[in-house]
Order: structure tokens, then sequence, then C-alpha cells
């Protein structure tokens, strides 16, 4: 139950509010309409210089578009329709799930029958690479195994949709340089 003091209150707010609505709406409709002619330029230096450029016979500057993006076009929407094109396969094997900066180059055999690398996951687990191996999430394939580093070679997209070659290099012994 509200009290009678809120129930005046608020009969006195409503009357107060209707006598300033009443008030601002019968001054605006009470003022006539004044229409001001715009203001004649004030003659610039920058005016007055391009009036000497036009009055030379020179032609005046043309914007061509040609090469230029369209300042108006979403490069944001650009990129996820090329997200959504891009094929991504399936990996085929757990090398494939894991990104290049959690393996650890642990050892390297060089004989004559081929040479083959040990990489460390970081679970700890080891597994053994050869030239052509895929490994990583980028799609990279193991390009070259010298006696001290294995190279891996990525063909990721830059930005603008442009294929890249990327070569990582990964050192038997990352801590003596």
């Amino acid at each position: 139950m509200r009290g009678p003091c809120k129930v005046k209150n608020r009969r006195i707010l409503a009357c107060v509010l209707g006598i300033l609505l009443t008030g601002v709406f019968s001054a605006n409709a009470a003022q006539p309409v004044v229409l001001k002619a715009p203001h004649k330029a004030k003659k610039t230096l920058a005016a007055e210089t391009v009036a000497k450029s036009i009055s030379r016979d020179e032609e005046p500057y043309v914007y061509d578009p040609k090469g230029k993006p369209d300042p108006f076009k979403s490069f944001i929407a650009k990129q996820e329709a090329f997200e959504k094109k891009r094929k991504r396969r399936k990996p085929r094997t757990y090398l494939e799930t894991l990104e290049l900066s959690q393996l650890d180059l642990i050892a390297i055999v060089v004989g004559p029958r081929g040479r083959w690398a040990m990489v460390r996951d970081s679970k700890g687990v080891g597994h053994v690479i050869k030239e052509g191996t895929a490994v990583g999430t980028n799609g990279g394939v193991v390009y070259k195994i010298t006696p001290d580093r294995v190279i891996i070679r990525e063909h990721p997209m830059d930005f603008r949709g442009k294929k890249i070659t990327k070569d990582i290099v990964k050192k038997l012994h990352a801590s003596k340089q």
C-alpha cells in the first residue's frame, strides 16, 4: 500500500512537468521562423592560387583510381572470404597437429642410406623424421637435413592471399651458436 505522501508528490511532479512542457511548446510556436542568407565566402590565399592555376590554362588535377585500393571496401570481409575459400586439409600424422615451436631437435643421424633426425614434442615423446616428412600446422615439409640443423619449408599465405615460401631452421644445439 502506498502512503498518501508518495501519491501527493507524484501528482505535484506531474503538474509541474505538464506546466513546463506546455510553456516550452507554446513559446516555440509563437516565434517566427527566420531564414538567413549564406555569407559570401572570403577569398583566401588557397582560393586565389587555385583561381590563378586554372586561369593559366593548366589542367587541374584529376584523381586516377587505377592500381589503388578502394577505401570503402572492407579488407576484413575480403580476408574472411579468403579464409573460407582456403582449403584446410586434415592432418594425417601427429606431427602435423603440432606447432613447430613445440618441437625440439635432439638428434641427427647421417649415414650411407640417408639422413634422419629426431625431434621431441612438448610431451617429451620423440619422433623420427626424414626429408619429405610433413611437420607443423602450416603444411611444413622437412626440406633438408644437414649434420647440425633441419630446414623445414612452409608455404603459408600472406594477408593478401599470395603464397610465400618460409624456411624454418631447427638447430641441433640451440644453446651453442
